[in-house]
């Protein structure tokens, strides 16, 4: 290709397979046709900053409520917003809680969950990066799979039986890039759908309160968006009317000012109210006990006032939170130090303490841990591993059956695709399967949540 050549649609699966922040990106060279292959992963860069700026400009900061009032609490109410509210939680049946925790980056499957039946293979592809069967956490030994040991936190569930997983999920059309993988994920199709597979959930599943569908510790997931409108929050700090010390008042004149008016602001400012109503039922919910400690930083706060909604029966539904870090094509460490298990160690720590913190709601809520690809078998020059295909999903809390799910065939290299485990597992599968135990839907309503698709049980749900 010349120096003159531009990117076309035969450059396409490169272009997927490019992330601005991953080393493949830099070491582009000179030529025009890198150029524009970098230029539309700068573009997909600052797509992102200007995401972030938005959210930074937005309504759904701890200060969010500031400089208006009125305004204020209006924006407030088009966030809360369902299509169908009702704020009486404690008349809305439900059968539980669904939660997402997206590890976004790529998480390492293979590292999550050992497939300890092909230590060797494991092995000879990952010399300084492989966790090999004798360090891993006994979990499903008569499948031949155990745990990255640093999730031994999660001992007292696995023992309980409320742990399960399932290697090698993917989709077959599925893209090694970050933003394309995770977009096929969140909507539940590779279709440019306008909606997100969480909302059309909501969207069969009826009417639910405020908080029935909630993103916690940050910006509102693809999969949430559409019609059905969910909250975005820091944290339950971040409800509330700040500079305001007569909130009832406050809450009483806004209402008066607004009744009778046939103005979208109108709706937004009595859902906004009706939201802080409910607030009061969330803060007056006990915190963790002493023997519950969430880790410091974004996920463990994130997770603790998740279970305060929990446990103060708002009638949440699903709920999604996010964390980054999972890209690691460098720095990967070994079994004992490093990215991997630094990383797997804090998602163990903040589910144990989570999952602590639910007490017997533990029983009716459901945890998924997932991301948008796994990573390739062979580790590779920089000690890390680059981005792959199949990955591992990890599910605990009520309802789940324990041990490992769905197909797994091993990793002898005429199996694997192009040296990567195959997406022998569809996540739309796996997630079906999930909820329609866990929230009550049909098996035929799955056809609407990821449209074209008619699941098979993995069996992950008892």
């Amino acid at each position: 290709m010349s120096d003159t050549a531009t990117v076309t649609v035969a450059d396409d699966a490169i272009l997927r397979s490019l992330h601005p922040d991953c080393p493949d990106w830099e070491r582009l060279g000179p030529t025009a046709r890198d150029a524009a292959l970098r230029a539309a992963a700068t573009a997909a860069t600052l797509e992102a900053d200007q995401r972030d700026e938005q959210w930074s400009r937005g309504f759904n900061r701890r200060t969010f409520l500031k400089g208006g009032l009125g305004v204020g609490v209006a924006a407030l109410g088009a966030q809360l917003v369902t299509s169908r509210v009702s704020y009486a939680a404690a008349d809305v049946p439900t059968t539980g809680t669904l939660v997402v925790v997206f590890l976004r980056g790529g998480m390492d499957g293979l590292s999550l969950l050992v497939p300890a039946a092909d230590d060797a293979a494991l092995a000879a592809a990952r010399p300084g990066v492989a966790v090999r069967a004798a360090s891993a956490l006994p979990f499903d030994t008569a499948r031949g799979f155990g745990l990255h040991p640093a999730l031994a936190p999660l001992q007292p569930l696995i023992s309980a039986g409320k742990v399960a997983a399932v290697p090698a999920v993917s989709t077959p059309d599925l893209s090694r890039s970050h933003f394309q993988a995770q977009d096929c994920l969140e909507r539940g199709s590779s279709s440019r759908l306008t909606s997100g597979w969480l909302d059309r959930v909501l969207a069969v599943s009826g009417p639910g309160t405020t908080f029935r569908s909630v993103a916690v510790g940050g910006l509102l997931p693809r999969s949430m968006m559409g019609s059905s409108r969910s909250i975005a929050m820091y944290d339950l700090q971040s409800i509330a009317l700040d500079g305001v010390d007569d909130v009832p008042a406050t809450k009483s004149a806004l209402m008066a000012l607004y009744t009778g008016v046939d103005h979208p602001i109108a709706t937004q400012t009595g859902l906004a109210i009706g939201a802080l109503n409910t607030m009061a039922q969330v803060r007056a919910t006990p915190p963790a006990g002493p023997a519950t400690v969430y880790p410091k930083g974004n996920l463990g706060d994130a997770l603790a006032s998740l279970a305060t909604l929990i446990k103060a029966q708002v009638g949440v539904r699903v709920a999604c939170i996010d964390v980054g870090g999972w890209d690691t094509h460098t720095g990967m460490g070994t079994v004992d130090a490093g990215d991997m298990r630094r990383h797997l160690g804090d998602l163990a720590t903040a589910l144990a303490a989570f999952t602590s913190d639910l007490g017997t709601a533990l029983d009716s809520t459901t945890i998924v841990a997932m991301s948008e690809f796994g990573r390739r078998v062979e580790q590779n020059a920089s000690g890390g591993t680059d981005h792959g295909h199949g990955g591992a999903v990890l599910v605990l809390g009520g309802g789940v059956s324990a041990g490992v799910h769905g197909t797994w065939l091993g990793l002898d290299p005429t199996l694997l695709d192009q040296g990567d485990v195959p997406g022998w597992n569809d996540y739309r599968d796996v997630l079906s399967d999930v909820v329609t135990k866990r929230l009550g839907l049909s098996t035929g309503s799955m056809g609407t949540v990821f449209p074209g698709w008619t699941p098979t049980p993995v069996g992950i749900m008892a």
